[in-house]
C-alpha cells in the first residue's frame, strides 16, 4: 500500500462517517481500480450470517466512490463528483470479510475531454465483491457524473 493509498483512505474514513460506521478498510486507491474491505462483523449480518445487503452495498459505492476521487481528484476545484444510479446483483451468499474492487467503464482522459467540452460527462464505474475464497458474491454497476460547478 503506497502513501497515496493510506492518504485517500484515510481522508475518506476522516469525512463519510459510514466508512468508519463499517469499518471498511481502504487495500489499494489508484486512478486504475480501488480495493476496499468490509470486515466479518457480527453487528453487520443478516439472516444467514453473512455481510447485511445494505453494508454490501456501501462497500461498493464506498469502492466507486474511491476511484472516482482518485482518478478525478484534481478537476474537484471545477466539478464536484456525483452518483447518479446504481445497481447491485448478489450472486453467491457471502460469509466472512468480503473485497470490493472497483474499475472505471471508461477511460479518465475521454471523461476530462467532455468536461472540458462543456458538458456534464456521465462515465459508468464496475464494483466486484468477493468473499475470501475469491468468489464473486456481488456485482454492482454505478453511473457517476462530473458536475461542473457554478
Amino acid at each position: 500500500m503506497s502513501a497515496e493509498d493510506t492518504s485517500l483512505g484515510e481522508l475518506l474514513a476522516a469525512t463519510v462517517p459510514m466508512v468508519r460506521t463499517l469499518n471498511l478498510q481502504y487495500l489499494e486507491t489508484t486512478p486504475e481500480r480501488a480495493v476496499l474491505s468490509l470486515p466479518d462483523q457480527a453487528d453487520y449480518h443478516n439472516h444467514v450470517g453473512g455481510p447485511h445487503a445494505g453494508a454490501m452495498f456501501t462497500l461498493a459505492e464506498s469502492a466507486s466512490g474511491a476511484i472516482v476521487l482518485a482518478a478525478f481528484g484534481d478537476q474537484l476545484s471545477r466539478a464536484v463528483p456525483l452518483p447518479v444510479t446504481a445497481g447491485i446483483a448478489f450472486k453467491k451468499i457471502a460469509r466472512g470479510a468480503v473485497t470490493a474492487t472497483a474499475t472505471l467503464g471508461r477511460p479518465a482522459a475521454d471523461v476530462v475531454a467532455e468536461l472540458d467540452a462543456g458538458t456534464r460527462p456521465e462515465f459508468p464505474v464496475h464494483v466486484a465483491i468477493t468473499r475470501e475464497d475469491g468468489a464473486v458474491t456481488g456485482e454492482m454497476d454505478i453511473v457517476w457524473t462530473l458536475r461542473p460547478n457554478g
